[in-house]
């Protein structure tokens, strides 16, 4: 019976798939040791995706109430860090406007105007705080700063008490361009929405809404009795000393007894830091176990694939010695 021999083509070609087979196979077991999951998701879980689409669809979930709870994070903490210095500037400003009131000289009561000038500009900045490019403090409408300026308030205010000469007439017009339904502060002053932002989605039955505006009544309040101080000594209303430094006592006592009311509302929106930090605590929690129990279901064994992997190269290197070899036969090579 003649001996049957596989040509050198075809010989060439069966090494060279052999080779491409177990090189793959290196390659795809090298990863599996370093990421400790398969390479192979299909073979390895036999075709049945189910269980691994179902544990994937809940972990992109909870993803996305994480990256909610983060954004809520950042909201409150800011918020509570603008309330934070509006509470510091107006507390430090109710101490001057007081000492001024009480018997101050003519100098002494343009200088507490001008601080609470400054103040009034300070504090409109503070609530016009935003963060990525999203406003704090405009309600609803987070695409446009919360208040208009300083200067354009004041001038509007200005406009109000021109021509009051007492105390009551004074602090009437300046409460009523604030404190009126659809009067200026609402018109002019306040440029976001009454309404609240858009309630955080942070659970399937689960939002945090956080219904803060610059036009909340302590706020507002705090901005009113500001604007009282820092008209009181204008050039352009050259008002008597006397009165002058009547309103600034009256602004200085209303910013004393607005600091309550403020501490309550801060105490509010640090309820809601707490509640925001305890959910996405949770979140956490269950993503991690969530990334857990993928992990398990693509795990693979480190000592089996430690030994395919030495299995492998053996193979491999036995190849590369017989491919060698079978590149140096010769008619001489094969006399001998």
């Amino acid at each position: 019976m003649p001996n049957l021999s596989v040509g050198d083509m075809s010989q060439s070609v069966m090494l060279r798939q052999q080779n491409t087979r177990l090189s793959s196979e290196l390659g795809r077991l090298t990863e599996e040791l370093a990421t400790g999951r398969t390479a192979d998701p299909s073979r390895h879980l036999k075709g049945n995706f189910s269980h691994l689409s179902a544990l994937e669809r809940d972990r992109a979930i909870l993803e996305s109430y994480g990256m909610a709870a983060t954004e809520a994070q950042t909201f409150t903490d800011t918020m509570q860090t603008a309330l934070g210095k509006v509470q510091e500037t107006s507390g430090n400003l109710a101490a001057d406007l007081l000492a001024a009131g009480d018997g101050g000289l003519p100098e002494v009561v343009q200088s507490a105007s001008g601080k609470a000038g400054e103040a009034f500009d300070a504090l409109v900045t503070t609530l016009n705080s935003s963060v990525a490019g999203q406003a704090l403090f405009a309600g609803a409408r987070t695409d446009a700063t919360a208040l208009a300026s300083a200067d354009a308030m004041l001038t509007e205010i200005r406009g109000e008490v021109s021509g009051e000469t007492d105390l009551p007439g004074m602090i009437a017009a300046v409460e009523a361009w604030f404190n009126t339904p659809g009067g200026g502060f609402e018109t002019v002053g306040y440029l976001g929405e009454q309404n609240g932002t858009k309630p955080f989605l942070l659970g399937e039955n689960e939002t945090v809404s956080l219904n803060l505006g610059a036009d909340a009544p302590q706020l507002r309040n705090i901005l009113m009795h500001t604007a009282i101080a820092a008209l009181a000594a204008d050039p352009d209303l050259g008002l008597p000393n006397e009165l002058q430094k009547s309103l600034l006592a009256h602004a200085g006592n209303g910013l004393v007894a607005a600091q309550d009311p403020l501490t309550g509302i801060r105490a509010d929106l640090g309820y809601t830091e707490a509640r925001v930090e305890e959910i996405a605590t949770r979140i956490a929690s269950e993503k991690t176990a969530s990334e857990y129990a993928i992990n398990t279901l693509l795990g693979v064994d480190p000592f089996e694939t430690v030994t395919r992997l030495e299995e492998v190269q053996l193979q491999l290197e036995s190849l590369y010695t017989a491919t060698v070899r079978l590149g140096r036969l010769s008619l001489a090579e094969y006399m001998r």
